[in-house]
């Protein structure tokens, strides 16, 4: 079946022409369609896919393939394209189509691939369970009860699902990796500033980093080949050499590794702080025992402190909230997007459309940013979390000086039952304790499977690297699916 295939996989019976790429938009649209009730798309329009696909099987019988050519892709929706409406998840702006595609969407497209919708998001990237959408909840292919994680929820859903063989995400706090551990698939949030960010509506500008979601390390590292690149649209856009993310997958760690401890000479950091208190015992476990296996394939566990931790929560909810803030100002009613229907004046209309516009969510983050802005307290607030910010950094570098890349859980549970969070704010905020933290130092990070709990529910192992460490990353993440089995297991609707 074509959706059981890897990204890798499906490029080979494309370039092979056992299928093409408007049989495999066909068959993707159908699976949407048929699993709907899992609410990962927003916008889906056949139309634009199969036309998309048109123009794969014409790039593919002219020899003028790219490297993702027919490849059926979702892009979160808070990437703009100019096929798709993009909403962020917010009714603001429902139904708005923008004049151009984002940069990472543009990549993608001249590498040939095809997208299949806009994936449902949690209302402008705020969330970790995507159920503050303004379209409603996404529910978790493995049970429909549960959340998938946020924000990037729909992307995860969707590839967890079977809907599309790849997806974009974005990563403020943790929103790749929680929710590809909370679908049981791979997802990789790169060093800050190297995709693009220009069209991806903005967050926390100093934070938001797009990645890829797929099914495995090689498929991310596919897609992050055509992701990534310097882009003068993007002030934040870090100019360095292209580099091919696949490059080690088929490599040695060392020149002494052997095939059967392909990964000698690699040196795992394993930091106290994240086996503390609250951390659930089965994620714990499976973690453990991934770096164990880790060991078994050569590599060396060493103990690193990562002491401020617990103050990554608090560090990151004034800066994200507070360029939060600023960066919705934009959408005021004025330009695009919702508007009040009944107002008074200028200043009611600004009112009464982002009232209506914006949920609880995206409205309370909005007035934490605005306070701790406000004189008399950017000093206390903002500057405090400023310096702790890079003391956090420091932390990481201190840890990385000792080992090659770092391991843990990607978050302290498994997935939670939907609704079980969405009274108590703080509980949700808590659940990002593993993850804020790499944001806020501007370090590349992924998730890979590494088990389930007794609920059927996957696990994901964080990997942690330092600074444009991608590749390295992606070939730790490879040897360890080339030894194990859990990313390979779906759940029973994408069989």
């Amino acid at each position: 079946m074509l959706h059981t295939l890897t990204i890798a996989q499906m490029r080979t019976e494309l370039i092979n022409k056992k299928v093409s790429a408007t049989e495999v938009a066909q068959h993707f649209l159908s699976r949407i369609e048929t699993h709907r009730d899992l609410n990962a798309f927003i916008t889906v329009d056949p139309s634009a896919t199969l036309a998309q696909a048109a123009a794969a099987d014409n790039a593919l019988s002219n020899g003028a393939a790219g490297a993702l050519t027919g490849i059926p892709l979702a892009h979160k929706d808070v990437f703009v394209t100019r096929d798709f409406a993009t909403t962020a998840g917010s009714k603001i702006l429902a139904k708005y189509k923008s004049p151009f595609d984002a940069a990472a969407v543009a990549r993608l497209a001249q590498a040939g691939a095809v997208c299949v919708g806009k994936a449902n998001m949690d209302e402008f990237a705020m969330g970790s369970s995507n159920e503050n959408s303004f379209y409603g909840a996404v529910k978790n292919p493995w049970n429909p009860l549960t959340v998938p994680g946020g924000s990037s929820g729909g992307s995860a859903a969707a590839v967890a699902a079977g809907l599309c063989l790849g997806a974009t995400g974005t990563d403020t706090g943790g929103s790749i990796r929680q929710p590809a551990s909370f679908t049981g698939i791979t997802g990789i949030k790169p060093t800050y500033g190297r995709v693009s960010r220009y069209g991806m509506i903005a967050y926390a500008s100093s934070l938001d980093q797009g990645g890829p979601m797929a099914r495995t390390a090689e498929d991310c590292a596919l897609l992050l080949n055509a992701m990534a690149g310097f882009d003068e649209k993007d002030s934040t856009s870090m100019e360095r050499d292209d580099e091919d993310f696949t490059r080690l997958l088929a490599q040695n760690f060392s020149a002494d590794a052997t095939e059967s401890q392909p990964l000698k000479g690699l040196k795992i950091g394993v930091p106290a702080e994240f086996y503390g208190a609250g951390l659930n015992e089965e994620v714990k476990a499976a973690t453990l025992a991934a770096i164990d296996q880790y060991v078994q394939l050569g590599a060396t566990v060493v103990d690193v402190r990562l002491p401020k931790t617990e103050l990554s929560i608090p560090t990151y909810y004034v800066i994200a909230p507070a360029e939060a803030s600023s960066n919705l100002s934009r959408f005021d009613g004025v330009r695009y997007g919702h508007r009040a229907e009944n107002y008074t004046d200028l200043e009611d209309m600004y009112r009464k459309t982002r009232a209506e516009g914006f949920g609880w969510e995206v409205q309370r983050r909005i007035l934490v940013g605005a306070y701790v802005l406000s004189h008399g307290y950017y000093d206390a607030y903002y500057l405090q979390a400023q310096r702790l910010r890079r003391m956090i950094a420091q932390d990481y570098q201190n840890a990385l000086a000792q080992c090659d890349v770092i391991m843990g859980p990607v978050a302290p549970t498994t997935a939670w039952a939907l609704g079980e969070k969405s009274s108590d704010p703080v509980q949700m905020y808590l659940a990002d304790i593993y993850t804020l933290s790499l944001n806020l130092a501007g370090l590349p990070g992924m998730s890979v499977p590494c088990g389930f709990d007794a609920s059927g529910l996957p696990i994901g192992l964080q990997i942690i690297g330092n600074y444009f460490d991608e590749a390295r990353l992606l070939q730790v993440a490879h040897a360890f699916q080339q030894h194990t089995h859990w990313h390979q297991r779906t759940p029973a609707l994408a069989q």
